[in-house]
C-alpha cells in the first residue's frame, strides 16, 4: 500500500511539473519549426501544424524553411531548449545513410511525435494491359530489364518501393530517374515509363479522371486515401511494405518535460477533423504517437534502409 501511494504521489509530481513548466517556464518566445523548401510535403506538414500548436502553448511557431539537406543540421545544432523543433520525412532519416552529412537522424536528436503516414500507390497507364500485381509481376517476368519504372530521388519512397519491389517479386524493372514526383508521374502520362510507385496525393485526382489505373498500396492494410485498391501484399507479394513518415523531433538532451508537454498538445491536435481533412487532401493519414513510439519506429526504418542501401550501393562510405 505504501508503495502504491508512493507510485502515485510521483505520478502527480510529474503531471505538476509539466503543467507548471508549460504556465510559468516554457515557452516565453516564439518557437521555430525548421523544415525543408516552401511548396514540399515538409512544409506543407509544418504549416498544417504550427498554428494549432502555437495557439496551444500560447507562443507564436516560426516555419523556418531551409533547403533540404541543411534541415537537420542545423535543427540538430541548436539549443536543446524547445525553442527550436523540426519537421522532417524520409529524406531526413535517410540522407545520412546514402552521403556523409553533419547529422545522425538516431542519435542527434529527441523524438517528439509521429504526424503522418504516407503510402505509395503502384500505378501504370490504361495501355499497359495488367490490371493487378500478379498480372505485371509475370509480365515483367516475362520481360526482364524492359519495364520501366520512374522514380524521384535516390533513396526516396518512389525509388525505394521500386527497389523493395524487385527484391520480394525476383524481377528486374529499368529505375528512370526525375527530379520530383511530378516529373515522374508526368513521365508516366507520356509513356516514358510503365509504372510508378507514387505519392497518394499526386495521382488520386488522375485515378478519378481514369488517366491513371492503381494496382496496388505499399501500406500494410488497404487505405482510405486511395478507396478500394488492395494492398501490394495482398496480391501475391506477402510482407511488402512501405510507409513515408512525417514526424516532429527536437535536438538531442531536450528536457523530457517539454517533450512530454509537446507531444500532450501534438496528439490532440492531430485528432482534430480538419487537420486530418488538409492532410488527406495531400494524400496522407494523420496519426500520432508518444516519443517512445517514434523513437522506436525510426530505429527499426534505420536498421532496415541501411541493410537495403547497402545492398544498392547508396552508403555513406561508397
Amino acid at each position: 500500500m505504501r508503495e502504491r501511494k508512493l507510485a502515485v504521489l510521483l505520478a502527480l509530481v510529474a503531471t505538476a511539473s509539466v503543467n507548471v513548466l508549460a504556465q510559468d517556464k516554457y515557452p516565453t518566445r516564439p518557437v521555430r519549426i525548421v523544415t525543408a523548401t516552401p511548396g514540399g510535403g515538409n512544409d506543407f506538414l509544418a504549416r498544417i501544424v504550427a498554428p494549432p500548436l502555437g495557439n496551444a502553448i500560447g507562443q507564436q511557431i516560426i516555419v523556418d524553411n531551409r533547403p533540404s539537406r541543411l534541415v537537420g543540421g542545423i535543427a540538430a545544432r541548436s539549443t536543446p531548449d524547445g525553442y527550436t523543433l523540426v519537421v522532417g520525412g524520409s529524406t531526413m532519416q535517410y540522407t545520412p545513410l546514402m552521403e556523409k552529412i553533419d547529422y545522425n537522424a538516431i542519435t542527434d536528436f529527441t523524438p517528439v511525435s509521429l504526424l503522418e503516414r504516407s503510402p505509395n500507390v503502384l500505378v501504370v497507364t490504361p495501355a499497359l494491359k495488367v490490371n493487378n500485381v500478379s498480372e505485371l509481376v509475370a509480365m515483367a517476368r516475362a520481360k526482364p530489364g524492359v519495364l520501366n519504372y520512374g522514380t524521384g530521388a535516390s533513396g526516396a519512397s518512389l525509388h525505394l518501393a521500386g527497389e523493395l519491389f524487385m527484391k520480394a517479386t525476383n524481377t528486374k524493372l529499368v529505375r528512370v530517374p526525375y527530379k520530383a514526383t511530378g516529373p515522374a508521374v508526368l513521365g508516366l502520362l507520356t509513356h516514358e515509363v510503365q509504372l510508378v510507385f507514387a505519392t497518394a496525393g499526386a495521382v488520386v485526382p488522375l485515378l478519378k479522371d481514369g488517366k491513371l489505373k492503381a494496382l496496388g498500396v505499399t501500406t500494410a492494410e488497404p487505405t482510405p486515401l486511395v478507396p478500394g485498391i488492395p494492398t501490394i501484399a495482398q496480391q501475391g507479394v506477402p510482407g511488402f511494405e512501405l510507409v513515408t513518415i512525417g514526424f516532429i523531433l527536437a535536438p538531442a538532451k531536450t528536457p523530457q518535460p517539454i517533450v512530454r508537454l509537446l507531444n500532450q498538445h501534438i496528439v490532440k491536435l492531430m485528432q482534430r477533423p480538419d487537420v486530418k481533412e488538409r492532410l488527406a487532401a495531400g494524400g496522407s493519414d494523420a496519426t500520432s504517437s508518444s516519443p517512445e513510439e517514434l523513437g522506436r519506429i525510426m530505429r527499426e526504418d534505420d536498421a532496415r534502409m541501411r541493410k537495403l542501401f547497402k545492398e544498392l550501393g547508396l552508403t555513406a562510405d561508397s
